[in-house]
């Protein structure tokens, strides 16, 4: 279905590369090259524009005053904000002030799409209902793995491909990234989708009980032995065997399992003859496990065996576009389970708060969390004080008290925080004296903040070194928004990343040398 959208962005370049992007979509473009003309237009096309793409950093009316102008009026139109570099800083403050998503510059056509299908859908959500309730079968598809990631996306594609086959697989990450999930979408997405998809975690079985739970025994083959065992491997006959932690089998297990991978037969404890099996083996791991080779842990002609198709899952903070999407899933998801009477919305306050933190814990954490916040929710909206444990744990973010339009930083996270109290720092790179120098001290030859004209020998330096210094203290100042950088240094985006590239300066760490 056609959609209209509004690309609010100063850079013309920008704009024709959104507008070949929106159209490719099969969607209508509407241009503004800032916030206030922005403003303008929608306002004349109020209830035709289905979702807003807004650059933060404009001259007139940046992103953050479209974000107020829009919420003095009324306007609930899901906005998608651009930020350069991905400062977190930015984005959570954007999120407070009401954006729906955002995507880092230059976003990739697969990363547009995702957020503004994710918009649409938001936007008909009313109409529609609220979503059924996934499959009590455990079947999950590649449709039922929400992402938004570039990263992540990447290694759906990679799972798409890898299921057209039945090559072994490791998937590799942190505990809690969603491993088991993409497994079995692997399998759903297989001609194995209508066999078994048998679980085991390793680092959850005593190694003395190993074998038998995954090879089977024969009864009375070992002490304790009263029934015959058929062992997870007998059991997902045909279809996938998915070994959770497989870094932590023992040794001796490891030389069954590799008989079983290359000869397509297992071993029973206290059988006769190995017994032949069909099944597709996708092993997943929180552990280097080249590492684990090198330590002597982990066989090595196993791993070369298992190791066919390795898939790298990141971790929630290295994705942290996924986290809006996640948070809104979850809550609709246990909403319905718990059979609330109205449908649950998440304040802006709180979705800052979300994606603010790192998540050490990954999905797994996020998804206990916004299902505690669910269970105990008052009202029919979730806000930063349903999240008190995460809003005690963000470093370099503070509670500060609101007088006016001036916050005042008071150091650590203390007591209560709210919605109307939550704030991170705006300039988080500098200290405070450092932000009075920044705005009202005259230059100090010997501040950090001033750049010398004359160099150790007394002679006036380069210009080269002088507008390189700059460069690196102008991307500082503005966190690396680089259309405020370009703007304020009185050149183009182009020139500067030119610039960049000339100086081999490293926009996301300026003080230090690009790689």
């Amino acid at each position: 279905m056609t959609s209209q959208i509004l690309v609010i962005d100063d850079d013309p370049v920008q704009r024709r590369l959104l507008t070949n992007m929106i159209e490719r979509l099969g969607h209508i473009a509407h241009l503004a090259d800032n916030g206030r003309s922005g403003l303008e237009l929608l306002e004349r096309k109020r209830g035709l524009i289905s979702v807003i793409l807004l650059d933060l950093m404009m001259p007139e009316m940046n992103g953050h005053g479209f974000l107020e102008a829009i919420a003095e009026r009324g306007i609930e139109t899901p906005v998608i904000v651009q930020t350069g570099q991905g400062g977190i800083e930015t984005v959570v403050l954007a999120m407070q002030a009401g954006a729906f998503d955002f995507v880092v510059k230059p976003v990739s056509p697969e990363r547009l799409s995702v957020a503004i299908t994710n918009a649409l859908k938001l936007d008909h959500r009313d109409s529609k209902g609220r979503a059924p309730k996934r499959s009590r079968s455990g079947s999950v598809g590649f449709d039922d793995v929400v992402s938004a990631s570039p990263a992540m996306i990447r290694v759906l594609d990679l799972a798409r491909r890898a299921a057209q086959s039945n090559i072994p697989i490791v998937l590799e990450g942190e505990s809690g990234v969603g491993k088991e999930m993409v497994a079995r979408a692997i399998q759903h997405a297989s001609e194995r989708a209508s066999k078994p998809f048998i679980t085991v975690n390793c680092g959850a079985i005593p190694h003395n009980l190993v074998e038998s739970i995954l090879f089977g025994h024969e009864k009375g083959s070992f002490t304790g032995a009263t029934e015959k065992h058929s062992g997870k491997f007998a059991d997902a006959d045909g279809g996938t065997l998915f070994l959770d932690e497989i870094g932590d089998l023992p040794l001796e297990v490891q030389v069954k399992l590799l008989r079983a991978v290359q000869q397509g037969e297992i071993e029973t404890i206290g059988a006769r003859h190995p017994q032949k099996v069909n099944v597709r083996l996708i092993s997943a791991t929180n552990k280097d496990l080249i590492n684990e080779v090198r330590e002597g842990r982990f066989r090595e002609d196993l791993y070369y065996r298992l190791n066919v198709f390795p898939i790298a899952m990141p971790a929630l903070r290295k994705r942290k576009e996924d986290i809006p999407v996640l948070v809104r899933t979850f809550v609709e998801r246990f909403a319905l389970e718990q059979r609330l009477a109205s449908s649950l919305s998440v304040s802006s306050g709180a979705m800052a708060l979300l994606t603010a933190y790192d998540w050490p814990g990954n999905i797994r954490q996020l998804e206990n969390a916004i299902f505690r916040a669910v269970v105990l929710a008052e009202g029919a909206e979730l806000t930063v004080k349903d999240f008190p444990q995460i809003a005690t744990q963000i470093p370099g973010y503070v509670v500060a008290e609101k007088s006016g339009f001036t916050w005042e930083e008071t150091g650590p996270a203390k007591g209560t925080v709210t919605d109307a109290n939550y704030l991170p720092p705006v300039y988080p790179h500098f200290s405070a004296a450092e932000k009075a120098d920044l705005r009202n001290a005259a230059p100090d030859p010997h501040s950090d903040n001033a750049i010398a004209s004359v160099d150790d020998g007394g002679n006036v330096r380069k210009l080269a070194d002088v507008e390189e210094e700059l460069i690196r203290f102008a991307l500082k100042f503005y966190r690396g928004q680089m259309s405020q950088v370009a703007r304020k240094l009185g050149i183009g985006r182009s020139t500067l990343y030119r610039k960049l590239k000339d100086y081999g300066i490293n926009p996301d760490d300026p003080f230090s040398e690009a790689a």
